[in-house]
């Protein structure tokens, strides 16, 4: 550190304090009235440390010769690549410089993460055996509060000199999972999450409640700001309870938006409480102006997690529970099957949900598909010449919670989202059929119930083999080989659109009418399947639907093939284009209600949109003639318009030429499209029965046009 001068200030200010960056650094050294501070070596050191951390180090001052020589000298230096430009990242420096790697992103996701780390220790307390009460607090200033009342974080003196409590919170990899014998199985494994939320935090504070007295600490990005006593935390009260309390505030300078969303974070709250049938959460929203106040306590377990799960649906029995323990694992797994046609299997471990799933699920699924393809032949569904259920038709319809208590997982990265320990999977392939297999020789209607999901599941497969339509391995059909198809002649997606128009009639006219480089139309007769009333079957062999997945190019979400993929999506925008009557509005409602059924993708994203043709043409004696979209604007326009004009109502699209069709309907220039995915989530429940419920969906609704903008709308659902 030659030549150089570390330097600090002293003010009569009541507010002075160590220059935290450079800026700040010069403006003191040259407006302080205070004198510069010489310290003694043993306080130099201290200071030195705190500093180095935040680079407060000042070149002296140079004449402007030698920083001239100095800026040649960098940028010789800039383009070479030596021992020197090695950097190595002290502390929790790290974790600032790239958050993503310890909390996935700097989204909302990452955001709420950071609670989740905090949860999870006080859950591991839980596990552990000493806590049942956990309070999560959104406070009204956008901090977070979460306390629980287990042990408390060890504040004794540690064997490195300092607070176990400050050790666990600056140090990576530092944290009481490591010893078998305080945890015997936790969710935190790599002693970093407390030190992470600290690191990203604008302030992080905490007090202790241990061995009858309250210890506080706290924090400044990742910086400690409390002085130790004799290298312990300083006592602010006595207590006979136990627990630890942390409040923090997350960094702007990190996080893209810092307010946690509530609705995630409750989801995950509940979770935990299903996963933890001993286990209480209260949670707490006071940035509302009314708060919010929940408790979670849920005594059924994942019983009631799959139970809540299938609360909307059909279900076909009651939900199957099964627990055991095999080398030092513990499992438990509930399953019930629903009358649709799809699998929800989820996975967790120590608490921890892993959303790609890991070996645990691999052994649950591989055991199941073996132990009911034995019964199925026991029971003659399967005769001898006639091959095995796949997995796939044996777990259609299946909603399933698989969660195992594991004391030394390995998941893939930090964030926990796969679990790779091959003994899990030995332990709950074990587990599985063992249980089950006792369960099913006891409740033999239950066994033939999931079979006939099985069962149906492979009738469709085998039908969709033998029809070619299984989407699975490949387009069976050309672009537009089945003849209706007027394909456009640019290639590119984001220009291209679709029109699905009602009726040959207006098929023909919007082909003379559209503009061949970037639109393609597609007649459809009459009034398509109703998909909420048919089976999968039906649904894939109706030729209109076969078409437009055909057309579409992206594939179905379900079947044997379920190969949905919307990146493979041939046109931008899918324009629904029917008459403006009733049969007009069912046949728009069916096709919604086919895209949100089957292809849910293409509405959330925004590709489906509806035409609003018009429903009237106004021709004034004098003036310009104006084309009318519903009864409303006929009203107005008599109100506001002098003199006489002739009026004409178009009965259906294929009353217009293609002239009226392009300047009305196709010409992006004029046109009026509808983006609603309220409408069609709405039209969608209403027909598939659900109704009304207390959930409210921010959707938006978009009329797009020369003039218009889209708007946000509240409905529900």
């Amino acid at each position: 550190m030659k030549n150089r001068r570390l330097i600090m200030y002293a003010s009569n200010e009541p507010k002075s304090v160590l220059a935290r960056d450079l800026g700040d650094c010069r403006v003191n050294q040259n407006w302080s009235t205070g004198p510069i501070v010489d310290m003694q070596s043993n306080e130099r050191q201290r200071v030195w440390e705190r500093a180095t951390s935040q680079s407060l180090w000042l070149e002296p001052k140079e004449s402007t010769g030698e920083r001239k020589n100095r800026k040649e000298s960098i940028m010789a230096k800039k383009d070479s690549y030596d021992a020197s430009s090695i950097s190595v990242l002290e502390g929790l420096e790290a974790v600032r410089k790239r958050p993503g790697m310890y909390i996935g992103s700097v989204s909302r996701k990452g955001l709420n993460h950071l609670i989740y780390e905090i949860v999870d220790n006080s859950v591991d307390e839980h596990l552990a055996g000493y806590c049942d009460l956990i309070r999560v607090t959104l406070e009204a200033d956008g901090s977070c509060t979460v306390s629980d009342n287990g042990r408390g974080i060890p504040v004794g003196m540690h064997e490195k000199g300092i607070s176990a409590e400050r050790l666990v919170f600056t140090t990576l990899h530092a944290g009481g999972k490591f010893d078998n014998g305080a945890y015997k199985t936790s969710g935190g494994l790599h002693g970093v999450g407390s030190s992470v939320v600290n690191a990203l935090s604008t302030y992080l504070d905490v007090k202790v409640s241990r061995e009858g007295y309250v210890h506080h600490d706290r924090y400044e990005r990742g910086i400690p700001v409390i002085e130790l006593e004799e290298g312990l935390l300083p006592k602010i009260g006595r207590t006979k309870e136990t627990g630890t309390c942390i409040n923090f505030l997350p960094d702007p300078e990190i996080f893209e938006k810092t307010r946690f969303t509530e609705e995630e974070v409750k989801s995950r709250l509940h979770e935990t409480a299903y996963l933890n049938p001993k286990l209480t959460i209260h949670f707490e929203d006071k940035r509302k102006t009314e708060p919010e106040v929940i408790d979670y306590h849920e005594p059924e377990g994942i019983i009631g997690f799959v139970r809540d799960l299938n609360r909307k649906k059909e279900t076909l029995h009651d939900p199957v529970y099964f627990s055991g323990e095999s080398d030092g694992i513990t499992v438990e797994g509930v399953f019930q099957y629903i009358n649709e046609f799809h699998e929800n299997v989820l996975g967790f471990c120590n608490n921890i949900y892993n959303a790609e799933g890991g070996t645990h699920l691999t052994g649950f699924k591989t055991m199941f598909t073996t132990v009911m393809n034995n019964y199925a032949r026991e029971l003659g569904i399967l005769k001898e010449k006639d091959s095995n259920f796949t997995g796939v038709d044996i777990r259609n319809g299946m909603t399933a919670v698989i969660s195992i208590k594991h004391p030394a997982p390995r998941f893939e990265g930090q964030t926990k989202t796969k679990l790779d320990n091959q003994d899990a999977s030995k332990a709950t392939a074990k587990v599985t059929g063992d249980e089950i297999v006792r369960f099913f020789d006891r409740n033999l209607e239950t066994l033939k119930t999931v079979l006939s999901c099985a069962e149906r599941s492979a009738k469709i497969r085998k039908t969709e083999e033998k029809a070619k339509t299984n989407l699975l391995t490949k387009q069976k059909y050309s672009f537009d080989s089945n003849g209706k198809l007027a394909n456009c002649v640019k290639k590119d997606p984001e220009k291209c659109e679709i029109f699905i128009v009602e009726g040959d009639s207006a098929g023909g006219s919007a082909k003379s009418a559209r503009d061949r480089n970037y639109q393609a139309i597609l007649p459809i007769r009459g009034k398509i399947l109703n998909v909420e009333k048919a089976t999968i079957d039906k649904v894939l062999a109706n030729a209109e639907i076969k078409t437009m997945i055909n057309a579409f190019g992206c594939g179905f979400s379900e079947g044997y093939g379920n190969d949905f993929d919307i990146t493979k999506l041939r046109y931008d925008k899918i324009i629904i284009m029917a008459d403006a009557d009733v049969d007009g509005a069912h046949i728009s409602t069916l096709l919604l209600t086919l895209f949100y059924r089957f292809m849910p993708e293409l509405i959330y994203e925004g590709h489906v949109y509806i035409a609003m043709p018009p429903l009237y043409k106004v021709i004034p004696s004098k003036g310009e003639e104006e084309y009318l979209y519903d009864d409303k604007a006929l009203e107005k326009y008599r109100k506001t318009h002098t003199g006489s004009f002739t009026l004409q109502r178009y009965k259906g699209l294929g009353e217009m030429d293609a002239q009226q069709l392009w300047e009305t309907t196709l010409d992006p220039k004029t046109r009026i499209l509808k983006r609603d995915i309220a409408t069609c989530l709405t039209i969608t429940n209403i027909m598939i029965g659900i109704g009304q419920s207390n959930h409210t969906v921010n959707m938006v609704v978009g009329e797009l046009s020369a003039t218009s903008s889209p708007k946000m709308v509240g409905i529900h659902i």
